[in-house]
């Protein structure tokens, strides 16, 4: 087999010695247009699961490699002249042109040819001589634009501006990141060591910051002198560094993000950064690219045809590059936002920084460093008002104050709609279903939306309140709480608009009923599907009325004794409709700006909080993304209508996301909706609650102590476990949350239990 490898860098040579090894016989050869000791880098870092995965595939080169790294420990976050370091991250570095000489040395041992300041050809001009084509050439590849209809490459260039560099100066102890505040704006550095005498040093600043100094008109040795200065408190001396003095102008670059939809074109197949990029905020892009060229080596060595193992090769090693794509995109929002977090505390900035890939959760941290996020705990509690003496405990069992009601804990019941009121009235049903829930360790306890007329529910199985028997009702679950339990509760108050007179949730969600329709009314006269009704434009009058079925619904929910009120103004519900540019195109007063739109739920929002007394809280929840683009609502203009209803007198916003037209397409995954939560939290200032795919304890933690809301609701977990906090707690070793004592007897056994697989599990090997 003769194969072509078209780019000397890691990628292209790991993967010719890997070939080498596996088939002795085959031709191999490396073209690169640059010299053997031409390299634009400074160090690369590497994890330790990679330097095993070496190691399996070449003892030989793995342990050269090994002898060459630079070992550190810690991460180290120097804002406003303080540092502040965690430790047991376990990074290793080595120097880019090391690496390619200790690569070169086993290339040629194992009888590679390599072929250094030969111009590389479109990947057309070798095919027909090598069986195999291997593009490996970079970000710029010309084969994956040669063949672009067929590899469909989405190349997404990020936000902010960077410049790779070196100096002498020593960063041994730590993984370092440094933040300065200019005139011009913020300026940061990632910077570590690699081997004794240089470190990497990339600076980075936003697009804002960048065109303000210039960047982009000044020489390499200008910016340099710039950037020298802005940190010269943390070079002792030292100077600034560039290796690629074969660029003209301005060294600076904006990250292409690259992810190609097929990796192989008959006997062509892309390699590394040809085929996708990971953002060197995460330090994977060696590791994809050394991994990736072992998984090509293996397939295109065995006995399968060529097609076949291309597609075995894209196949196991997508899902890990989307995987390294998804943390890197995470760890780039949060540098693209970084100026969104600098007024945080620094232990709650560090905190932030570790954690914002999403790779490393709360407890993984705790593994990793114990001492340190202890400390970070005690800070997090004492901020929330905690006694001094109090044991140290996870972020979601700190409590939590809303003018005059205190909750226990941070965990909330998300409203779930339960389908099983008879005629707006709430059952035994809903009794045991809330009475269980505020049993079960919850500092908050939601009901599902409740209609403010009859007209207003979503379906004949939802709750109201809008007669004396639904408030005496409510207040009998109200008390049953208060009695029984510490959780507080909230009646979520709405009307469904456009959305009302369909089935019960499980015979068909958002369909018509079959019979016993009531007309609907909404901001304008567009129906929620071609199969829903189209509801009637409110006049005034209309409005009118239903602003104060709102407000008679909040004094019901006074009387009933709720602690808390929220106004729906999500999911495409009534108040909803009239905030979102989907389902308002109205004329008049109420339609058209940001302004207008939001006129009506102002208004009915002012009626409730003025009927709602003073010492109780009043929270909103908006849908901060219509997942339409700029047609709809987007993230930016969520943070002004949160200031609008915050302004008003709410305490709190429940930040939810979509349901607002059949045409969104949103973006799901892991705690999907909380970066709209901490938008609103740390651009606005407004306290939070994070809702969406929240289902671990490490997923609350890390949301409250990162900052990005101040409550965190949990739906399904709950319905799954009514009993979900008491539970949780149990894992994590907390003895402090309060069980029903008639459950104490469990709640001793379920300790005990837990107690004994913790101490197994440290004594296992």
């Amino acid at each position: 087999m003769r194969i072509a490898c078209l780019g000397g860098g890691p990628a292209g040579l790991y993967f010719a010695i890997s070939a080498k090894l596996r088939m002795p016989d085959a031709e191999i050869v490396v073209f690169e247009r640059n010299k053997a000791d031409d390299t634009f880098g400074w160090g690369v870092v590497l994890s330790d699961e990679t330097l095993g995965n070496l190691h399996a595939n070449d003892p030989k080169s793995a342990a050269t490699i090994k002898e060459h790294f630079a070992y550190w420990d810690d991460v180290a976050l120097v804002h406003q002249g303080r540092k502040t370091v965690s430790s047991g991250h376990g990074f290793c570095g080595i120097g880019r042109k090391r690496l390619l000489m200790i690569l070169h040395e086993r290339a040629l041992e194992l009888g590679i040819d390599l072929r250094f300041e030969t111009e590389v050809e479109s990947a057309s001009h070798y095919a027909e001589e090598f069986d195999v084509v291997v593009a490996c050439d970079g970000l710029n590849s010309k084969t994956r634009k040669e063949f672009a209809e067929v590899f469909e490459p989405d190349v997404d260039t990020l936000q902010c501006q960077f410049v790779w560099l070196g100096t002498h100066q020593k960063f041994d102890d730590a993984f370092t990141f440094i933040f300065e505040e200019t005139d011009k704006g913020w300026v940061w550095a990632h910077a570590y060591q690699f081997d004794d005498k240089t470190a990497t040093f990339i600076v980075e600043c936003s697009q804002a910051t960048y065109d303000a100094y210039g960047f982009g008109e000044l020489s390499q040795q200008e910016s340099i002198a710039i950037c020298e200065d802005i940190f010269k408190d943390h070079l002792d001396g030292h100077s600034l560094m560039t290796n690629a003095n074969h660029i003209r102008g301005s060294a600076w670059i904006r990250f292409p993000r690259v992810l190609c939809e097929k990796w192989s074109h008959k006997n062509v197949v892309l390699l590394g950064d040809a085929a996708a990029t990971a953002h060197f905020s995460i330090g994977s892009g060696t590791k994809l690219a050394l991994e990736s060229a072992i998984s090509l080596a293996k397939h295109v060595t065995s006995d399968v045809p060529l097609d076949k193992a291309f597609e075995a090769y894209e196949q196991e090693r997508r899902l890990e590059v989307l995987r390294l794509q998804s943390a890197a995109r995470n760890s780039v929002h949060w540098f693209e936002d970084v100026e969104r977090y600098l007024h945080l505390d620094p232990v709650q900035l560090n905190y932030s920084l570790l954690t914002r890939s999403q790779r490393i959760s709360h407890e993984n941290l705790r593994t990793r460093d114990p001492k340190w996020l202890k400390s970070a705990e005690r800070w997090f509690q004492q901020q929330s008002g905690a006694d001094v003496g109090a044991p140290v405990r996870a972020p979601m069992f700190t409590p939590f104050k809303l003018r005059e009601m205190s909750l226990k804990n941070r965990i909330v019941v998300s409203p779930m709609a339960q389908y099983k009121a008879v005629d707006g009235m709430p059952t035994d049903w809903h009794l045991v279903h809330y009475g269980e829930r505020a049993k079960g360790g919850a500092g908050l306890v939601y009901t599902e939306m409740t209609c403010v007329s009859a007209e207003g529910r979503i379906t004949p199985g939802c709750p109201g309140l809008y007669t004396p028997e639904h408030e005496a009702a409510w207040q009998r679950l109200t008390h049953f709480i208060h009695t029984e339990t510490d959780a507080k509760v909230c009646c979520q108050i709405g009307h469904s608009g456009r959305k009302g007179s369909t089935n019960l949730g499980w015979e068909g969600m958002d369909l018509p009923l079959a019979k016993g329709n009531w007309p609907l009314v909404s901001a304008s006269p567009i129906a929620w599907s071609d199969k829903n009704a189209t509801p009637q434009e409110l006049s005034r009058e209309q409005m009118d009325d239903i602003r104060d079925q709102f407000v008679a619904s909040a004094k019901m929910a006074d009387r009933a004794g709720f602690d808390m009120i929220e106004l729906h103004a999500a999911h495409g519900y009534l108040i909803s409709s009239f905030i979102s540019p989907l389902s308002n195109i109205r004329k008049d007063e109420y339609g058209g700006s940001l302004e207008n739109r939001m006129r009506y739920p102002l208004e009915v929002f002012h009626a409730m909080r003025a009927a709602w007394p003073e010492n109780k809280p009043m929270s909103v929840r908006i849908s901060a993304n219509d997942w339409a683009g700029d047609d709809g609502v987007t993230p930016e203009e969520a943070v002004e209508i949160a200031k609008m209803f915050h302004n008003g007198g709410a305490d709190i916003i429940d930040v939810s996301a979509g349901q607002t037209s059949i045409e969104a397409k949103p973006v799901y995954g892991r705690m999907f909706q909380t970066p709209f939560s901490d938008r609103i939290r740390n651009d606005a200032g407004i306290a939070t609650m994070a809702v969406g795919n929240i289902y671990e304890a490490d997923h609350v933690n890390s949301i409250l102590m990162a900052g990005r809301a101040d409550l965190v609701c949990l739906a399904r977990p709950h319905l799954n476990d009514p009993y979900w906090t008491l539970h949780e707690a149990t894992k994590l070793g907390d003895r402090h949350e309060v069980w029903p004592k008639p459950y104490e007897a469990g709640r001793d056994q379920a300790w005990r239990l837990a107690d004994k697989e913790a101490q197994m599990a440290e004594e296992r090997p």
